[in-house]
């Protein structure tokens, strides 16, 4: 199982007997405040270098929250925070809204430098993990077999192109928005977000979604490539329907059937319709 962070020291704080800053009710997050604070993580990786990868960005994406410190941009509390936020850190792009949530949280709550420090260095790898498992692994993928079933029915290449981009932004701009508020909420307690069922077992029932959609879409697909009948037909559809669920069946039988034999009985089962037909 791959790392979640849940564990890590550095990002518990149910031990801790009094309350301390970072882990009290949260404070109202302003809705210009966010949404400026969302706006600049859409452009977190815009100074990404091989020294530092996306610290610049966490810096400028948790500046606006630092304006709010004792004295302004032109205070020391200000210039210290800002530092701090610049310095390496590494987690993957949509996910780390939410690191930025509570590091803006735990900056204004002036929580003392080394904890926040200790704090932003043990996100990096739960975020980078989490978001990896989720998105790149997961979504991404589910997105384009959505794109590749709608060419099968007979989208426009445009269509497609369009039906993707929101399925896809959708999902994108949501997990960006979330992140952003429960780190906001948490604070220095943000194991409790990280735990959310659709970060621990979103990829795996949207692996299991990815099979069958894969399974409708690329017979359809190829189908339509090929200049076959309109999709709708019933030898595509046939395919589509009957393709997960020989997967299925392949998956259940194991152990206890060749899968080649199952097969070969349904090629015969489509060449005896396509004589009869």
């Amino acid at each position: 199982m791959p790392d979640t962070g849940l564990n890590n020291p550095a990002l518990r704080t149910d031990t801790v007997s009094m309350p301390v800053p970072g882990t009290l009710p949260p404070p109202e997050l302003p809705t210009a405040l966010r949404l400026s604070m969302l706006l600049r993580c859409l452009a977190i990786q815009g100074s990404w270098n091989y020294e530092i990868l996306v610290g610049n960005g966490m810096g400028f994406c948790v500046e606006p929250a630092l304006r709010q410190l004792p004295g302004g941009p032109e205070g020391q509390p200000y210039k210290d925070a800002l530092a701090r936020q610049s310095v390496y850190f590494n987690a993957h792009p949509y996910l780390a809204s939410l690191a930025v949530g509570a590091l803006a949280r735990a900056e204004l709550e002036q929580v003392p430098a080394a904890r926040i420090e200790r704090f932003r260095t043990a996100l990096c790898g739960p975020l980078g993990s989490l978001g990896d498992r989720l998105v790149w692994a997961a979504w991404l993928p589910a997105c384009s077999l959505v794109a590749l079933l709608l060419f099968g029915f007979g989208w426009s290449p445009l269509g497609v192109v369009f039906g993707f981009l929101v399925l896809y932004n959708i999902g994108h701009l949501g997990l960006r928005d979330w992140g952003l508020r429960a780190g906001w909420q948490h604070g220095l307690r943000v194991a409790t977000a990280m735990g959310h069922p659709v970060l621990q077992h979103g990829p795996r029932y949207i692996g299991r979604v990815s099979a069958v959609l894969g399974g409708l879409a690329l017979p359809l697909a190829v189908h339509r490539a090929i200049g076959g009948q309109p999709p709708l037909s019933p030898i595509p559809m046939g395919v589509a329907v009957a393709t997960p669920v020989l997967a299925v069946l392949l998956v259940r039988l194991q152990g206890r059937a060749e899968g080649w034999r199952v097969v070969l009985l349904l090629l015969a089962a489509f060449v005896l319709y396509s004589v009869v037909r």
